[in-house]
């Protein structure tokens, strides 16, 4: 099992595509991985599951709103949802 936390922090964005592609070959190989914390739009919408915590940050969150696939986050209401959803459509206009 990896545990990542925030793994993308300080990446050139050019490094985060490989990235995201070694962890899918880990999780290929049968390993598990995991990562805590991740800001980066392009590695939540590449993951398997995501469990995001809100509502909002602070003592304004630490409860989990949503826990699902990241294509199921497209159609939530936190506020992670309305930033991925603006990330796809931008991407999709690119």
């Amino acid at each position: 099992m990896y545990v990542l936390d925030e793994p993308t922090t300080g990446l050139h964005m050019d490094d985060v595509d490989p990235l995201i592609g070694l962890l899918h070959r880990l999780v290929e190989g049968g390993r598990t991985v995991v990562v805590v914390v991740e800001h980066d739009l392009d590695v939540i919408a590449r993951a398997d599951w995501v469990v995001d915590l809100g509502p909002g940050a602070g003592h304004d969150g630490g409860r989990i709103v949503f826990e699902e696939t990241p294509g199921e986050l497209l159609g939530a209401e936190t506020l992670t949802a309305q930033h991925l959803r603006a990330h796809v459509r931008t991407a999709a206009v690119a």
